[in-house]
């Protein structure tokens, strides 16, 4: 198959993969940086992205906005002419001053999900940045698509579409994983039918790219073979030399085997995929670790009533303290075998995607 670039306006990745955004801490500059060099797009993850820095336990909020314009910065300068985004959730608190930092960093991109992004046009609207929505349904796009068409006057310049198989929070309920397991083919066909009448009402092109279990390049082979324009992948870049997690957590991709992957569920309410740990079993059994200290991460987070910090829990995760730490993956990881630098998988996509 010969590979078309990924245009995002004057946005041109060479190939059509995008570097899913992981939090906490997962990928930061490191791995977004190198990504955008091979010809990807880089996304940083906008959840915690300070959690290193020296005040984050006592000014979290003014920690993660220094660290996010840091990294965003860091990733631009390795990545050479490379696309750089972020990947914001709407459920953040102090989502506005999040976009703010993103834009003056000098960021090209905004991915955003975990609710709708409808105020994004007017945070951005000043600003040269790319702005795309996360979806998972065929409503979940038109919704977004009319909000933001009768609110602006203006069309994503890109649409993600997020399936069922996908690491961290989903956008499903548990018990639907199955049929819309199922139906994810027909969806993204839907929804690249539905982008065509955006597209022509505001005459842009509108990529839809796919996010979600997505592994080799035969994986992405098959959904630009269906109309998509390119692919959003997460858990294949953990197992590189580059991802900004601690060796233990991506050790812990390499060790877990397909019964090791489990739903579980989130304190704020919504289910996640994540490797069944020490600390997961522990959530299971109602075992919950008293909450003294809410870093107001999440809107929907009350501290007094949750079994657990979900922003300790990743933390801990990605500093390598894996029996206390919530260790997020796609349905996919138990296929990872080894780590390699990034531009080996890169290369490695390239080739099975030409070969398909």
């Amino acid at each position: 198959m010969n590979i078309k670039p990924l245009i995002i306006g004057n946005l041109v990745a060479r190939l059509p993969i995008i570097q899913g955004g992981m939090g906490i801490g997962v990928s930061l500059s490191r791995l977004a940086g190198a990504v955008a060099k091979c010809g990807g797009i880089g996304i940083i993850s906008g959840a915690q992205p300070g959690y290193l820095e020296k005040d984050f336990e006592t000014n979290c909020v003014e920690a993660n906005l220094r660290a996010l314009k840091k990294h965003i910065k860091k990733a631009k300068e390795k990545a050479g002419n490379g696309i750089i985004g972020v990947n914001l959730m709407v459920a953040m608190n102090n989502y506005a001053e999040y976009v703010k930092a993103t834009i003056e960093a000098g960021a090209d991109l905004i991915i955003s999900g975990a609710g709708l992004p409808s105020s994004l046009p007017k945070l951005t609207k000043d600003s040269s940045i790319k702005i795309a929505p996360i979806v998972s349904s065929l409503k979940g796009a038109r919704v977004i698509m009319k909000l933001w068409d009768r609110n602006y006057n203006i069309a994503p310049d890109m649409i993600v579409v997020e399936g069922p198989l996908a690491g961290g929070h989903l956008g499903f309920q548990k018990d639907k994983l199955q049929i819309e397991t199922k139906n994810f083919n027909q969806t993204i066909k839907d929804i690249i039918m539905e982008v065509k009448n955006m597209e022509e009402k505001h005459n842009k092109k509108i990529p839809v790219v796919v996010a979600g279990g997505i592994f080799d390049g035969n994986d992405i082979a098959k959904y630009l073979e269906i109309g998509a324009s390119g692919v959003q992948m997460a858990t294949r870049f953990v197992a590189t030399n580059e991802c900004d997690a601690h060796e233990n957590f991506k050790k812990a991709y390499l060790s877990c085997k397909t019964n090791d992957i489990s739903i579980v569920k989130s304190p704020v309410g919504m289910p996640g995929r994540a490797i069944h740990n020490n600390f997961v079993k522990n959530t299971e059994s109602n075992i919950s670790k008293k909450v003294d200290k809410c870093y107001n991460c999440l809107i929907p987070c009350n501290p007094k009533e949750t079994p657990y910090c979900i922003s300790a829990a990743l933390i801990n995760a990605v500093k390598g303290n894996l029996n206390e730490g919530l260790i997020f993956c796609g349905e996919n990881a138990s296929k990872i075998k080894e780590i390699v630098p990034v531009k080996v998988l890169m290369d490695t996509l390239e080739k099975e995607i030409l070969q398909y």
